[in-house]
């Protein structure tokens, strides 16, 4: 089995919970979704990759693996669109396994075999040039929720513009917290969109998204922090 694969990197992680930490990127290309403030627009297509076997992929992560690293994390594009050849990965290391995945393939995530954590991000409409679907919240619901019945580490990231509307934002919140199984089990993470100066003048406005989501889960408010320190 092969797979399309932008890059292999080591890196620190710059976003959510284990921010800092030291890891091994798999950039998957393909993505089943095209946000207006995506970072990695060369990882939307399919055909911007290189068609890697898993033992290729293994091979590559070892040659880079460092003392420091314990944890691969596969990131897009989407890599839930490849579960089978996550799985095949995961077989041949011993490395924690992280996705970095958009939830709106329930379907494919539960055919993973191996998760310790995954960070689900949240779309919001705003982020969209006219084709969001509403089922894109729902099924992203359904990946939460699959993850808590499942005992698998996850948390919720979800990109803020400085254009979005407070109430916009609740309504979506809301709808969560009204859908979703365990709800305390789960930590929210507002990541600021890049760059930070477009949110000079606009910090007050962090602290009421923040606020928003207090009221229903457990919450930190992190940009990211790989564009603050100039590394991929």
């Amino acid at each position: 089995m092969k797979a399309p694969i932008i890059e292999i990197f080591s890196s620190f992680q710059g976003e959510g919970v284990l921010i800092g930490q030291r890891q091994i990127f798999v950039r998957f290309a393909g993505c089943n979704l095209n946000c207006n403030y995506c970072d990695t627009k060369n990882s939307i297509s399919k055909n911007q990759g290189i068609l890697m076997t898993s033992a290729e992929v293994v091979s590559k992560i070892e040659s880079i693996l460092t003392p420091d690293c314990h944890i691969i994390s596969f990131t897009g594009g989407e890599p839930s669109l490849y579960p089978e050849f996550i799985n095949e990965v995961s077989k041949l290391t011993n490395l924690d396994i992280m996705l970095e995945t958009n939830g709106v393939l329930p379907e494919n995530i539960d055919l993973i075999e191996k998760l310790d954590i995954v960070s689900l991000d949240i779309k919001l409409k705003e982020q969209f040039n006219g084709d969001y679907k509403e089922d894109i919240l729902l099924n992203e619901i359904k990946s939460l929720n699959l993850l808590i019945e499942k005992s698998i580490n996850v948390y919720c990231k979800v990109v803020i513009l400085p254009s979005l509307k407070i109430e916009s934002f609740e309504e979506v919140i809301k709808k969560i917290d009204n859908e979703i199984t365990y709800k305390n089990d789960v930590q929210f993470i507002i990541q600021p969109s890049s760059p930070l100066n477009e949110w000079v003048g606009l910090s007050n406005s962090l602290f009421e998204f923040s606020e928003i989501v207090g009221r229903y889960f457990e919450v930190s408010t992190i940009p990211q922090i790989h564009k603050i320190l100039n590394i991929e």
